[in-house]
């Protein structure tokens, strides 16, 4: 499938900084290879993180001294969560809405498990070194703040941020605080390069 909701390119035309759409395998017109499992049970396994991480790491060969932002809206935030660690250098990751506890998440809903996905709540916490924004929408039933507590619990705290955003739901209104938001973690996560480098 391709997604109706154009919600992430909205927040990146949003966004000044230099960004690139990593989409998910079989998605923005699928290959005849595919199958529906790849956006059902397997959405967040192997064959689908593998691809997207070495991708990133392509780019970010190409750009050694470009500082790497993960941004991921929804199952987009789970993939951001679970590509990090695959990946040499990540600075910082946003999540909007993110499904960070797949388990959780599916037993909200009365969904099926996705059984052969990776869940970020059972995953190793990620390095200290790479700064967390996790936002999430006070009104949010599809994905609550709720959902992401196990793995947010789990993350260093002192590189971790959260921010539940009062009249905000799965959807609105992310634009509205993307660049303000953004913009702050994107100054530090420059800064903290500069300095590294």
């Amino acid at each position: 499938p391709t997604s109706r909701d154009r919600l992430i390119l909205d927040l990146m035309a949003a966004d000044p900084a230099a960004s690139v759409l990593v989409g998910r395998p079989c998605y923005h017109g699928v290959p005849r290879t595919c199958d529906s499992a790849m956006w059902t049970t397997v959405r967040y396994s192997d064959a689908v993180i593998d691809p997207i991480a070495s991708a990133i790491d392509e780019l970010a060969q190409a750009y050694p001294r470009s500082p790497i932002l993960l941004a991921g809206y929804s199952g987009g935030g789970t993939l951001a969560m679970l590509v990090a660690p695959r990946l040499q250098r990540v600075n910082a990751i946003v999540t909007i809405a993110g499904n960070l506890d797949t388990s959780a998440w599916t037993q909200l809903h009365g969904y099926g498990p996705l059984s052969q996905s990776r869940n970020p709540a059972t995953e190793p916490p990620l390095s200290p070194a790479i700064r967390q924004l996790h936002l999430f929408g006070a009104n949010d039933t599809n994905v609550p703040v709720d959902v992401a507590r196990v793995t947010l619990e789990r993350q260093p705290g002192s590189a971790v941020e959260v921010d539940v955003v009062a009249g905000f739901d799965h959807r609105c209104c992310w634009p509205e605080v993307w660049a303000a938001r953004i913009g702050g973690l994107s100054r530090r996560t420059n800064a903290g390069a500069t300095e590294r480098n």
